[in-house]
């Protein structure tokens, strides 16, 4: 049997409890891997660059960049 692939997530939010949870959660399910997180939306850009993840789940309102203008 083959395995599904890993879809690879970096969370991106300004709360620690918010990514404590959402890594919690997501990393219940056997084809998600959280491989990285961001407190800042620039800091979201610079890990997206590095991770190339599949996935970036991120927060509207953040310090430096919002959330909308990092992921243009």
């Amino acid at each position: 049997m083959t395995r599904p692939a890993t879809v690879r997530v970096v969370l991106a939010d300004d709360e620690r409890m918010v990514r404590t949870a959402l890594r919690a959660i997501l990393s219940a399910e056997p084809d998600l891997e959280v491989v990285g997180e961001a407190a800042t939306g620039a800091e979201a850009v610079s890990v997206v660059r590095d991770l190339r993840p599949d996935v970036v789940l991120m927060d509207v309102r953040m310090p430096e960049i919002d959330g909308i203008r990092a992921t243009e």
